[in-house]
């Protein structure tokens, strides 16, 4: 601890700048406000019972467990190597899924903004330029990655700020465009339930600022960092929804023009109306950029970890001898990203509902690593008791289980819903649930074929040592 702290760069804004730009999706906020103004409703709830515990929980991992694999070494000293390699796995290959449905948007909203007859072709180039602009500055060093990520998260909250402030001040002009009753603002069943899975989608991140402990001054310093983050997070997320709110009517807001709609309504069509659209709607494609890098960065440095550990194939563990960077995790990201594309390239024209499916396929690859970190917390505080904790959750051994429960459970429902969203009602629209379950289970397995591999290399290295002892 005492080499972090001589040697690390990284302090507490630092890293809660790290963790606003891997939390805060400035797109999101469309998705929240066409639900209407009981989203705010929906937001507050899940803030006091998921983000809390959450934070809390994270807090205690990343300061008793501090390492480079982050949520990789947690589950791998409660449950073993195994649940492990499946964790990284999701944890890694779920970025190079999710990159191309950010860039997609880029492009989309991109082209809203300067060129609303651009092609599909460009929006492709530029997609396929974004993607390894990102692996570029992934893999020239830490210090570059790190610079990109606090500027992505200033952009983010300037943006989210224009938005929150742009929206009240349209309203005390020419009054709320949806009523904001206190009824109105109660979490509502008919929508929330569609919603919920992108909510919490949305606020998930926290751990990845665990992998970056090297970079750290000290690693106490991470649970001022994440409830900094959380609580800013959490006020950004409300008060940028509110602003679309106060501005737009519920049936006006698009899901991927809404932020350019917004702030065309906000700052009207004169030349200096103009201007502000473009400039504030360039920075928040620029936070598109900031949250690739970031998970980039945190989900590559634990593949890397796993690959060194022989838990992962070697050439993910390839890192740049200049920069110290995991270049083979963030390379076979690229390249996946970049397949992704081009697949959306050829099936665009006649499906538009795919590049939905994507998102939702990646979403649900990207949570099922939570699914085995709670359980690890407990497993840990009953197993690893007397280990010391630099912080602690509160609360005796009851506390611990209803709070690892109740996380446990939101992740399980997201993932649920992302693939059958129409479950609430009993149904289930096959046409865009299977492919959606398809690409989940085909992720599955290629894991489970990687972790036999792994298994198979760890007997040949443990029968290769008992020769040697023999022959020795």
């Amino acid at each position: 601890m005492d080499t972090q702290a001589s040697t690390g760069k990284m302090g507490v804004t630092s890293l809660a700048l790290f963790s606003l730009c891997a939390v805060i999706v400035v797109d999101t906020l469309t998705a929240s406000a066409s639900i209407g103004v009981s989203s705010i409703g929906w937001w507050i709830l899940t803030l006091v019972v998921f983000v809390i515990p959450y934070g809390l929980i994270t807090s205690e991992l990343s300061t008793t467990y501090p390492g480079e694999g982050g949520i990789y070494d947690w589950v791998k000293k409660a449950f073993g190597y195994k649940w492990a390699v499946r964790t990284t796995w999701f944890y890694w290959i779920n970025v190079g899924l999710w990159m191309p449905a950010v860039y997609i948007m880029f492009a989309g909203m991109f082209a809203e903004l300067f060129f609303p007859s651009l092609s599909l072709f460009w929006q492709v180039v530029i997609c396929i330029v974004l993607t390894w602009l990102t692996i570029w500055i992934c893999n020239v060093s830490v210090d570059v990655g790190v610079w990109v990520t606090n500027i992505g998260a200033i952009l983010k909250i300037a943006v989210i700020s224009v938005l929150g402030f742009g929206g009240f001040i349209y309203a005390a002009k020419h009054g709320v465009a949806n009523e904001f009753s206190f009824s109105a603002m109660m979490p509502s069943l008919d929508t929330g339930v569609a919603f919920l899975p992108a909510l919490v989608f949305n606020l998930m991140g926290f751990e990845l600022v665990a992998t970056m402990t090297k970079e750290m001054k000290d690693v106490r310093d991470m649970p001022k960092a994440i409830f900094l983050a959380a609580i800013i997070t959490a006020f950004l997320y409300v008060f940028g929804t509110v602003g679309i709110l106060m501005a737009l009517p519920v049936q006006d807001i698009g899901l991927v023009a809404g932020i350019i709609d917004t702030l065309r309504k906000l700052f009207g069509d004169g030349d200096f109306g103009q201007m502000m659209v473009y400039i504030i709607g360039t920075m928040a494609l620029l936070t598109f950029i900031g949250n690739m890098v970031t998970w980039t960065m945190g989900a590559s440095r634990a593949a890397a970890e796993a690959a060194s550990e022989g838990e992962l194939p070697d050439v993910v563990g390839k890192m740049s001898e200049k920069h110290d960077t995991p270049i083979g995790a963030n390379n076979i990201t690229g390249a996946l990203s970049t397949a992704v594309i081009l697949a959306y390239a050829i099936f665009a024209q006649s499906s538009d509902e795919l590049f939905w499916s994507v998102f939702a396929f990646s979403s649900c690859i990207f949570l099922l690593p939570y699914l085995f970190m709670f359980p690890s917390y407990l497993k840990l505080r009953i197993s690893d008791s007397q280990c010391e904790r630099p912080f602690r959750v509160p609360g005796g051994m009851g506390v611990q289980w209803l709070l690892s429960i109740v996380c446990f459970l939101t992740i399980a429902q997201a993932v649920v819903l992302f693939i059958f969203p129409d479950l609430i009602s009993f149904t289930v629209n096959w046409t865009y649930s299977a492919p959606v379950l398809i690409g989940v289970l085909l992720t599955i397995a290629i894991g489970e074929y990687l972790l036999k591999l792994a298994i198979s290399k760890k007997k040949q290295a443990n029968k290769s040592e008992d020769y040697q002892e023999h022959t020795a």
